[in-house]
């Protein structure tokens, strides 16, 4: 065998190397940059968890001071005012939307979500108010078969009964009841689950920007009635506290639009429980607030719940997807 013949058959041998190579290397640069959005998409939502539960400490703060009508409907005023050049820029015909039923359904819930999330911070703890609420996912499928009367997945249920015993050891229900504080707490929870489930149907059809200015203009609507009921001088202090919090709901709602960019939910969904943990912590460290046992217990049952809901959906969603191929 000549040169010329060894340096082809080096050259055949070298590339048919380099094109055994070129699929894995894909597949390592695939896997990374998953890999990497993902770690994005864990801090976005981690940086929700902060700034969500802050503002709700600060609410919490000021509670005594300023009545829940009238954070509620400063929180959304906020919001309108900083959604206004967003506004400006927009066509009669870019508003319009033939679902009103719906975007006024959606609208109502979220509103309720936050009146009554509200309401119960300025009577039980931080932390418990924020896992109530935090339990939507548990309610979501009842939701879905209220509105829509899909069916509910017999996998589904397990995580639903699971979770409703968690919530009944925080409640804690004896003969004289149950705290006033924690049915608002799960009336939150019930109608932000009702929103996350008009905000799905919605999507289908309408823009997430329409979906979101419909729902801070119903919300206003709904808050003025109350606040002009419950009207009272707001003291001076409290202003930064208000400001804080309308500001970081459309703060929140960025860092989480951002975070479903980059990561699948069955990844984003589970951080949200961290807002649990955080909220612990600040009702430590501001209120001493320390839960008994039941409570503990409570909330790492409806914890696991809602991971179960998360991770049966995330499997559920997978096998559609892997059928249709």
């Amino acid at each position: 065998m000549n040169r010329p013949e060894i340096s082809t058959e080096i050259q055949i041998q070298s590339n048919h190397t380099k094109a055994k190579m070129q699929p894995a290397l894909q597949n390592q640069l695939r896997d990374f940059e998953v890999n990497n959005n993902n770690w994005k998409g864990v801090g976005f939502a981690f940086a929700t968890t902060i700034v969500a539960s802050s503002a709700a400490a600060a609410n919490k703060w000021i509670s005594p001071s300023v009545p829940v009508p009238l954070i509620v409907l400063s929180q959304y005023s906020i919001c309108l005012f900083l959604l206004a050049p967003w506004l400006v820029r927009q066509t009669k015909q870019g508003l319009k939307t033939q679902f009103w039923k719906a975007h006024l359904l959606r609208g109502v819930a979220g509103w309720l979500c936050f009146f009554t999330y509200f309401s119960a911070l300025s009577r039980i703890s931080l932390m418990e108010a924020s896992l109530l609420r935090n339990a939507a996912p548990i309610f979501v499928p009842i939701v879905a078969w209220l509105w829509t009367r899909s069916q509910i997945p017999v996998s589904r249920w397990f995580p639903i009964l699971i979770g409703l015993l968690g919530i009944t050891l925080i409640l804690q229900p004896d003969i004289n009841g149950i705290n006033s504080g924690h049915i608002f707490g799960l009336l939150s929870g019930l109608t932000l689950a009702t929103s996350m489930v008009g905000t799905r149907i919605l999507s289908r059809t309408d823009r997430a920007s329409l979906i979101l200015f419909y729902y801070i203009l119903i919300s206003f609507i709904c808050s003025l009635p109350f606040a002009i009921y419950y009207w009272q001088p707001i003291p001076m202090w409290t202003l930064p506290y208000l400001a804080f919090n309308g500001i970081s709901m459309l703060l929140a709602i960025w860092l989480y639009t951002k975070a479903y960019s980059y990561a699948k939910p069955s990844v984003v969904s589970p951080i949200n429980y961290f807002s649990v943990v955080i909220a612990g912590i600040l009702g430590w460290l501001i209120w001493q607030n320390i839960p008994n046992t039941t409570a503990v217990v409570g909330t790492f049952v409806v914890i696991t719940a809602g991971l179960l809901t998360v991770y049966v959906s995330t499997k559920e969603t997978f096998q559609i997807n892997y059928s249709s191929k």
